[in-house]
């Protein structure tokens, strides 16, 4: 496994699209409510990304036609944007990769849609405290199966399954470089971080079971069992004194 390390002139090329991907998420901060549509999402970041002259990196990537992957409720990942209106109480995660002076920055988000369930609440919060345990612990030197590791335990400890199927990656030229992991891990194995990667960190936690199907179109993740998955993703860079968060909102 050959695994891309950059330069710091690379990575400070690379803030450009993350700046671009946050902003969106921004955006959808403040429109997501009951009856938006993940279409109207779509529209919208389409557009944004478009403004800034960059690249909505989904559309044409391996068939995919859409700038924004929206995954609702029991769609782990990879669900299509939609005309049919959210409803109070949904999970809304949406994924969103922009290309912007031949880099590429990777975020998704889960919304939260008028008025949460408790359980919901409480998936979504373990969620995005597991990313951040995870980029806490992108230290150079440090391996990833001590990251994903501490990643997973915070999630079981509440209650909650790991995704297994879908991975974490490298990003640079291309959205999926070496490394390829999973948001799992075993104390001491794995590669070591080392200053120049840049990767996602990006859990994907089930309320109920970790097992999943994909849908008839090819693309569409849900859950086994019906029940709600939650996401939070960055793009970092791993350098001296803790990772740079290139998606940072």
């Amino acid at each position: 496994m050959s695994i891309p390390i950059r330069t710091p002139e690379e990575i400070e090329q690379m803030r450009r699209a993350g700046r671009i991907v946050a902003e969106c998420h921004r955006r959808i901060g403040a429109m997501i409510r009951p009856g938006v549509t993940t279409m109207e999402i779509e529209r919208m970041v389409d557009a944004y990304i478009r403004s800034q002259d960059a690249i909505p990196y989904t559309i044409g990537y391996n068939g995919y036609k859409y700038a924004t992957c929206a995954s609702v409720n029991d769609v782990i990942a990879h669900g299509f944007p939609s005309d049919a209106p959210l409803a109070d109480g949904d999970l809304a995660t949406i994924d969103i990769v922009a290309q912007a002076d031949g880099w590429i920055a990777d975020s998704a988000w889960t919304y939260a849609v008028g008025t949460l369930p408790e359980s919901s609440r409480k998936l979504m919060q373990v969620t995005k405290e597991c990313l951040d345990i995870g980029v806490s612990l992108a230290q150079p030197g440090n391996r990833i199966g001590d990251v994903m590791h501490a990643l997973q335990k915070h999630a079981e400890q509440n209650g909650f399954s790991v995704v297994r199927d879908l991975l974490g990656h490298g990003v640079g030229r291309q959205l999926h470089e070496e490394p390829n992991f999973s948001h799992v891990g075993k104390p001491g194995k794995g590669f070591r971080l080392k200053k120049g990667m840049v990767l996602t960190i990006e859990p994907m936690i089930n309320e109920g079971k970790l097992e999943m199907f994909i849908e008839t179109d090819g693309w569409t993740c849900r859950t086994m069992d019906g029940k709600r998955s939650a996401q939070f993703e960055h793009t970092i860079a791993i350098v001296e004194g803790g990772p740079i968060v290139l998606t940072e909102q």
